[in-house]
């Protein structure tokens, strides 16, 4: 269930505070890895003002105290009175003595949650919820370099989060592809933009990326443009990251690599104290974007090339057609004119997107344009009525549906109509993975009751039950005109 869903079912939030919690849970995972504990998310519920787990996080990095799911639960009882008086004075508790949770010692923190009222301004909310970090200590080890710096910009982000100042407003969050975390390279900035800590993860990627040598008490702005041999401050969404003033991620591309860097402003009362930069080697995965890129490219280029080749052989068949005395052969050629344009219409539609997958409705609006065709050459008027949605389909799908909702229709207005002015209504219903299409007609109906067994039946039958994996039936109501029913799985 969404964190939105789970709170407004047993929470008592307005909207606005269920958005930062929201922006808080997108971000706190690389909180969880730096400080590696689990962070435990709660909310007073609305029945009975107990407090409620509605997320958590585990570290990446360290084993996890909770292998069981705690969301839905509440606070246990050695640490529940610390998350209620966090929650009530606004101040961040410790429980005093070590707790045992299934079994593993644990020391145990709860830490208010703020929201920050305005951007830029110190105007903070009351507190909205809890954050309760949870330390395994069977597995505390000796103390790194790395371990204490991570620790200690951890706990920066936490004594944000209990003043109101993370996440920030501008925060980057979501599912970008390569987005950098905590144990890909992390690199710390003091107020004044110099390096005073690089991990050696981040270490070896600027190394790799050209910025020679140890990179603590260096400006990271200034090694980076003699890297490059250019200035940052021709690309302001980089230099604002390299130099962490605002929570933005950018990508640097030098010959040998391509590398992604996350900013996260370090702040205590609003003032800007430092900032944490996360950094990724991304070079084989912006390869392989580039890759589909051109993939995608070519597909488009296939399908509009093949598209423009069927207009040509419609064309063909066209001409044919005007130039041909015998009746029968001009009706033939005619309708395999109408059948490989309709196929076409779907190349068409594929060339001018990246998805494989068609928005029918689309292609059935065109459809309908070959039909007035055939109407307007019979001399007749036809009014199409159109209710319901086809949806997106599977190009394979729709080419073939295509064809034989061009078949029908053209059958219902050639033959059904039969020289005279009607209406022809299609009806498309879709539930869940079932599309059931109907094209009706107030035509003559079906002579004696049974369907005609000529070629565009038979072509109709064959792509339906054969290539779709549905079903076709006829009708005569006892109104008049015919009915036919086709209903097709989408799995």
């Amino acid at each position: 269930m969404a964190l939105s869903q789970l709170i407004s079912k047993r929470g008592n939030l307005p909207s606005v505070d269920v958005e930062w919690l929201n922006l808080l849970v997108g971000d706190w995972q690389m909180v969880a890895d730096l400080v590696n504990c689990d962070l435990v998310l709660w909310v007073q519920s609305k029945e009975d003002q107990n407090f409620i787990a509605v997320a958590h996080a585990r570290p990446s990095s360290a084993g996890t105290i909770f292998y069981r799911d705690i969301v839905g639960e509440g606070p246990a009882k050695l640490w529940s009175r610390q998350v209620a008086k966090a929650f009530s004075s606004g101040n961040h508790q410790d429980v005093a003595v070590p707790d045992i949770y299934d079994g593993i010692s644990m020391r145990v923190r709860a830490v208010p949650v703020r929201r920050r009222l305005k951007a830029n301004v110190n105007e903070f909310s009351s507190p909205i919820a809890v954050v309760t970090v949870h330390t395994n200590l069977s597995e505390v080890r000796e103390p790194t370099k790395q371990r204490i710096n991570f620790r200690q910009v951890g706990n920066e982000l936490l004594d944000m989060i209990e003043e109101g100042s993370y996440p920030d407003f501008q925060n980057t969050t979501g599912s970008t592809r390569g987005a950098p975390r905590a144990n890909d390279g992390l690199i710390i900035l003091d107020q004044g933009d110099t390096v005073t800590f690089a991990s050696p993860n981040a270490l070896s990627a600027f190394n790799r990326f050209g910025v020679p040598g140890e990179l603590v008490g260096q400006n990271l702005q200034a090694a980076m443009e003699k890297a490059l041999g250019k200035n940052l401050r021709s690309d302001e969404d980089l230099a604002v990251v390299v130099n962490g003033r605002a929570p933005w991620r950018a990508d640097a591309n030098s010959s040998t690599m391509a590398l992604s860097m996350r900013a996260v402003p370090l702040k205590r009362n609003n003032q800007r104290t430092g900032a944490i930069l996360l950094c990724r080697d991304v070079s084989e995965l912006r390869r392989q974007e580039r890759e589909l890129i051109t993939k995608d490219a070519t597909i488009r280029e296939i399908h509009h090339r093949v598209k423009n080749n069927l207009q040509t052989v419609a064309s063909l068949l066209r001409i044919q057609a005007r130039r041909t005395e015998s009746t029968d052969a001009k009706d033939a050629l005619e309708q395999a004119m109408r059948r490989v344009a309709a196929i076409a219409l779907v190349h068409d539609t594929l060339a001018s997107g990246l998805s494989q997958e068609v928005n029918f409705d689309e292609v059935f609006d065109r459809v309908l344009k070959l039909t007035s065709e055939v109407a307007a050459s019979a001399g007749t008027t036809v009014n199409t009525i159109i209710d319901g949605k086809f949806g997106q389909l599977p190009s394979e799908k729709a080419t073939s549906l295509a064809v034989s909702i061009t078949e029908l229709v053209t059958n219902a207005v050639e033959h059904g109509l039969a020289e005279r002015s009607g209406v022809v209504h299609v009806n498309a219903e879709r539930k869940g993975k079932k599309l059931t299409v109907t094209i009706s007609d107030n035509g003559k109906g079906l002579p004696e009751g049974k369907i005609q067994e000529g070629l565009g039946t038979s072509i109709v039958k064959t792509l339906i039950e054969g290539e779709l994996r549905g079903t076709i039936n006829w009708f005569s109501p006892k109104e008049g005109g015919t009915r036919v029913v086709v209903e097709l799985p989408l799995s």
